[in-house]
């Protein structure tokens, strides 16, 4: 038995989601196929539930730095059972429901592509001219020995946690290290993250490393850096990972955060034509992965986040639908949400000298010229940064570490994206008082063409 969809997508993650909003809003007729739960990793032991969990503690620090407050109480029991609300207590029946209602086929199952135009899930073959594949990738879990016998943990158990440990390692420290180790600290837990490079968040700009790494010792938690694991061992109600120096360091529970791999294996890709590469589906800026066969989000290994994932989808589909439609992945935001929260976009200093560009940095405190940052909180410690190409006058890269900075770093994806010329972003009225400011006063503190200078801030806006 068979039927014929217009696209058929597998994977109902962020990519797998927004193509069939996409294609139903196109009045196509369109397949979900999904073998673990509707949202996929972000909605159920990602994004959601990670953010969810990070905002209790992120505000007990915001009120423990603002003026007029005490720092807040927290309550795990109440925050789980929020968190539990908000992923649909792991059930998605209602989900698929609602896509049914929709117009929508969900299939549950195992579903792999069957040769050019053919999907199968279980015994049940999908006939379409398109197909999306949309599959996600998993934890890397590295062959450190001992590691499977003394037990570990994912980003899945952390985010669904329903009693705090006394103590957690992670080895690893990107986004789930420092993220969830910052709110399991918050909540009284022992955190040590052990990294093999010798700083946290080490694609960043070493500056952006060494404010997060304060404030993440300034929780209590110890960072292990420059070292790597190599064994594991469980000892009583203890995980001892042993360090590549010898030293030790141990945990009533361990967490594996060391990075994703796309899932590209026992999908039937070879069927098509499609050799995954080692950072997963290859495609090209329409999203074309083979012919009829496009793929988006962790899948194609470009660039894991849940907000490219989206961006492909729709790319994809406007492809299918025959619309123009090419990606430009220039200006992809970065965020860390710790307290306070790290965010980026473009290149650093370093990776732009690289690229052989002619470049000038400029790095701002807050404090000395944004008023909000005092409106905010009484000691605050943001800065920020910025790239910018002194030949073409544009915008190359800009960081900070400040409060809300996931939600401002928008101003600079938005210029380096439309390469909107410096004289006019630092021209640009920023509403005060904002944090959006400081990008302005810093652009306005590097010379001008022709060795003008902009009139600009000279003295701190507080003094403290």
């Amino acid at each position: 038995m068979s039927e014929r969809f217009d696209l058929v997508v597998l994977g109902a993650g962020p990519a797998g989601e927004v193509a069939v909003n996409a294609m139903l809003k196109a009045e196509k007729r369109v397949a979900l196929v999904e073998r673990e739960l509707i949202g996929g990793e972000c909605t159920n032991w990602g994004c959601i539930p990670s953010k969810t969990l990070l905002h209790p503690p992120e505000l007990r620090g915001v009120s423990s730095r603002t003026a007029g407050t005490e720092p807040v109480a927290l309550d795990f029991a109440a925050l789980a059972e929020y968190r539990d609300w908000m992923v649909g207590y792991h059930d998605d029946t209602k989900a698929a429901e609602r896509y049914r209602e929709s117009g929508a086929t969900v299939l549950k199952g195992d579903g792999r592509l069957d040769g050019p135009g053919r999907v199968k899930v279980d015994d049940q073959v999908l006939e379409t001219d398109a197909i999306l594949v949309a599959t996600g990738a998993d934890a890397v879990i590295p062959p450190i020995p001992g590691l499977a016998e003394s037990g570990y943990w994912t980003n899945r158990e952390v985010t669904a946690l329903s009693e705090l440990p006394r103590s957690v390692v992670f080895i690893g420290g990107g986004v789930v290290a420092v993220e969830l180790g910052q709110f399991l600290a918050r909540f009284g837990v022992g955190v040590t993250i052990v990294q093999g490079p010798d700083r946290i968040a080490n694609r960043e700009e070493p500056h952006v490393s060494s404010l997060l790494e304060a404030a993440l010792r300034e929780d209590g938690i110890e960072l292990v850096l420059g070292r790597r694991a190599t064994a594991v061992e469980a000892r009583g109600d203890e995980r001892v990972v042993i360090l590549d120096d010898g030293a030790e360091v141990a945990g009533e529970r361990l967490v594996v955060a060391t990075g994703r791999r796309a899932r590209t294996e026992g999908y039937g890709l070879e069927t098509v034509g499609i050799e995954p590469g080692p950072r997963g589906i290859a495609v090209d800026e329409r999203c074309r992965a083979a012919d009829g066969v496009w793929a988006a989000g962790d899948v194609t290994g470009l660039a894991m986040f849940t907000h490219v994932a989206k961006y492909q989808a729709r790319i994809a589909c406007a492809d299918v639908l025959g619309e123009p439609a090419r990606t430009d992945l220039r200006a992809v935001p970065r965020v860390l949400f710790t307290d306070p929260e790290v965010a980026s976009v473009g290149v650093t200093e370093a990776q732009a000298r690289e690229e052989g560009r002619n470049v000038e940095a400029v790095t701002i405190e807050l404090r000395s010229s944004v008023s909000r940052a005092f409106t905010y909180e009484r000691d605050p410690k943001g800065e920020l940064g910025v790239v910018v190409d002194v030949d073409e006058q544009v915008l190359l890269g800009a960081w900070a570490v400040a409060p809300l900075a996931s939600e401002w770093i928008h101003v600079a994806v938005l210029a380096i994206r439309a390469r909107v010329p410096l004289d006019v972003l630092a021209d640009t009225i920023a509403q005060f008082p904002t944090f959006t400011e400081g990008l302005g006063v810093a652009l306005r503190r590097l010379p001008r063409p022709g060795g003008r200078s902009h009139v600009t801030e000279t003295t701190p806006v507080m003094r403290p």
